[in-house]
């Protein structure tokens, strides 16, 4: 098998280290890369200074795009930053390449429907990097929601912050992807994973409207906090879920509540823990997923997409899954910024 990854920074290299852990020798792997500066990095995001990522990992780079894709890889990780994405992505496509996208699928929904049509044409595998799908607390979160746990649903809150100087240490955090808007930065899309298990959760949201923008001292020129409120719709029911966002506490924290008339979910992601209280308040499910480690997530996702592409499983977060929270991101930044309740048809 010959894998194409464009863009070696922490989260192509997080991908590099579990194929070659998975398959060993038995992946060819070749990189895109445009500026070649990412530094060979550990698993806790330090510089390893012993070697390059191409001499750690047996890569064969290039600084041409089509020079690669003329190497006929099976499949391509977009894993530079957001902006380029779907440009990448399609190029790929359009080659024949099978691909996975690391998230969120876009800063725009410019060329989106081409990249997909042209996959849907193709009959290609096509995978978006939401690897929170595979966290086992979320999973137990639909499960219990799907056979009623906590009765008809009455709120959702979700909150995910982190210091984002602290998040990639080892670069300058105003020059990261996240920290730029023309990279396709910005808390809103940066920490998209909660808004694509919202929907994955809950449902399309029909409308939004958030309050946030630039508020820190960080040296950012995107948004660093949002806080949104979106109205979905769940057994014909509306169904209120704010979404709180930031690039600026400390400790991090990643944590999802959700209250029904018979009962509550708590659910610490990081930690991970999740609780279940029955309707008079009582603890009746407490799980910590021990053993559990962040990394696993990754590892499920990448088995799930090697799968895929032996035909053996289908997609877990598709084009479209990826376009609808990109949507929803794109209305909360645009509520953000006209002050309005933004429709979600």
């Amino acid at each position: 098998m010959k894998i194409l990854f464009a863009g070696l920074g922490s989260i192509g290299q997080r991908h590099v280290r579990n194929l070659r852990s998975l398959l060993g020798s038995k992946v060819d792997l070749l990189a895109y890369r445009a500026r070649g500066a990412s530094p060979l990095l550990t698993d806790s995001l330090e510089v390893d200074q012993s070697a390059t990522v191409e001499e750690k990992y047996s890569i064969r780079s290039y600084d041409d795009l089509d020079q690669a894709l003329a190497q006929s890889p099976q499949a391509v990780f977009v894993c530079n930053p957001t902006r380029h994405h779907v440009r990448v992505a399609l190029a790929a496509a359009c080659a024949g390449c099978h691909l996975f996208i690391e998230k969120p699928l876009s800063d725009r929904l410019d060329g989106l429907d081409d990249l997909i049509a042209c996959c849907n044409r193709r009959g290609l595998v096509a995978l978006v990097g939401y690897q929170m799908r595979f966290h086992p607390a979320l999973q137990r979160v639909r499960a219990l929601l799907e056979r009623g746990a906590v009765g008809s649903l009455i709120g959702v809150i979700v909150e995910v912050g982190e210091f984002l100087p602290s998040a990639h240490p080892y670069e300058d955090y105003r020059q990261s992807y996240a920290g730029r808007a023309d990279l396709g930065g910005g808390v809103v899309l940066s920490h998209s994973h909660e808004l694509d298990y919202i929907c994955w959760l809950f449902g399309m949201p029909r409308r939004v409207y958030s309050q946030g923008g630039h508020r820190s001292s960080l040296e950012v020129d995107v948004e660093d906090v949002s806080s949104a409120l979106m109205e979905c719709v769940v057994d014909e029911r509306p169904l209120g879920v704010h979404v709180s966002q930031d690039f600026v506490q400390r400790p991090a924290v990643e944590t999802c509540q959700i209250v029904g008339d018979a009962g509550k979910v708590r659910v610490d992601l990081r930690a991970p823990l999740l609780e279940v209280f029955d309707a008079h308040g009582r603890l009746v499910e407490c799980q910590s997923f021990e053993g559990f480690r962040r990394n696993d997530l990754f590892t499920r996702e990448l088995t799930h997409f090697l799968a895929c592409l032996d035909g053996l499983e289908s997609p877990a977060v598709t084009l479209g899954d990826a376009a609808r929270s990109l949507r929803v991101a794109l209305a909360i930044k645009e509520s953000m910024t006209s002050g309005q309740v933004v429709e979600l048809s």
